[in-house]
């Protein structure tokens, strides 16, 4: 009888813990490491928007259903101008086939909260007889460490095993920053989330249930820092210039945290057994929300591969190569889009004007192309050319 395939994955953020459940969904056993324990994975202020992309990898593990009562559906999602003062609303009437006959009451995507997330994750992980978890400095033990089949490394775009394996990236860092807020908020409906384009950069509403959103707000670096100082009744004044009158904000419910945000593609997706996923492999801007959903369809394509391996359709060493050629059109792609939606949107100059006026009368008034944009904000890019991967 043949030992069993080992996974090592280095990371036990969203994406390597989603991983390395995936992995063991197909018959590996596998090793998880973070330097950090499972109490600080749980910290983080901030939620996710997930795309059906992420619906259907969450349903094939088992964990949509468990998730559900703590997801925030949008059933509208308002695309604003508000230098030219357009509007484009899309609706769950818009995606038609593209996520595999969603119904006309289901949602356009969902808001997710990190720590409820990490939790269902985290006892998933715990439950899972063949995985090994290796959090917060845990020893291995006396034994020596089994030599891996596959190593995934998932730790991050400052991998630290990016960097040893020698790989690197190319980078483009937006002189944008943004920061993320959650906030009471009044105008708008509990179902709705906005993305709104300014000169400045965009700026997203997520709601997250009730009154309760989730901002997240990109100007020059040097105006959030300014803003993440400020005490909380002068940025709730600030924040009030920003937004469409109709959207009021009534209170702040945790700290304002402005990050760096850069366009960033490694160099290689794989290198010997060693393949990259999420942001050791990529980073976007957070426009149109694609950064958590692009890394999770990493971890559904390097499942299909495993899978192979698993099933004897692969020989192990090939799963890197198969990955790379599997992701390198949707992972550039998406990069491209939402650079080109920054680009596009954040200026004020007179050609990108009338672009973008055009872009936004076509997406209002041809239905096609709003489905077509929806299934590939909600699929993938790839998706337009396409199946997606069982």
């Amino acid at each position: 009888m043949s030992s069993p395939l080992l996974a090592r994955v280095q990371g036990a953020g969203p994406t390597g813990a989603l991983a390395a459940l995936a992995l063991s969904s197909v018959g590996w056993d596998v090793e998880l490491e973070d330097p950090l324990p499972p109490a600080k994975l749980l910290e983080r202020s901030r939620a996710y928007a997930l795309s059906h992309s992420s619906r259907l990898l969450l349903q094939r593990l088992g964990l949509w259903n468990e998730l559900a009562p703590d997801l925030t559906p949008f059933r509208s999602l308002q695309l604003c101008d508000l230098e030219l003062g357009e509007r484009v609303p899309i609706d769950c009437t818009d995606l038609g086939t593209a996520a595999r006959r969603v119904p006309a009451s289901d949602a356009v995507g969902w808001i997710l909260q990190h720590r409820q997330l990490m939790e269902l994750l985290q006892e998933r992980l715990q439950a899972a007889p063949g995985i090994r978890l290796l959090l917060g400095g845990t020893a291995r033990g006396p034994e020596p460490a089994a030599q891996a089949d596959l190593i995934v490394a998932a730790d991050g775009c400052r991998s630290p095993s990016r960097t040893a394996l020698g790989i690197g990236s190319w980078r483009l860092p937006y002189r944008q920053a943004c920061l993320s807020v959650q906030v009471r908020l009044r105008g708008s409906a509990p179902d709705q989330a906005w993305e709104l384009f300014r000169a400045q950069g965009p700026f997203a509403v997520l709601p997250l249930g009730g009154d309760h959103v989730q901002l997240v707000w990109s100007a020059p670096a040097g105006r959030l820092r300014a803003l993440e100082g400020l005490d909380p009744a002068a940025f709730l004044d600030s924040l009030a210039g920003v937004l469409p009158e109709a959207l009021q904000v009534d209170a702040l419910l945790d700290a304002p945290r402005a990050f760096p945000v850069a366009l960033e593609l490694a160099h290689r997706f794989h290198r010997g057994n060693t393949v990259l996923v999420g942001e050791t492999l990529h980073r976007c801007h957070p426009v149109g929300g694609q950064g958590l959903n692009l890394c999770w369809r990493d971890v559904g394509e390097l499942r299909v591969q495993a899978e192979r391996v698993a099933r004897g359709r692969l020989a192990v060493a090939s799963i890197g190569r198969a990955y790379g050629r599997r992701r390198w059109g949707d992972v550039l792609l998406t990069l491209l889009a939402t650079d080109l939606m920054v680009r596009l949107f954040s200026n004020r100059q007179p050609l990108p004007l009338g672009l973008r006026r055009l872009v936004l009368a076509l997406l209002r008034r041809v239905a096609p192309l709003r489905r077509l944009s929806l299934k590939a904000m909600s699929l993938g890019p790839c998706q337009l050319f396409g199946r997606w991967s069982k």
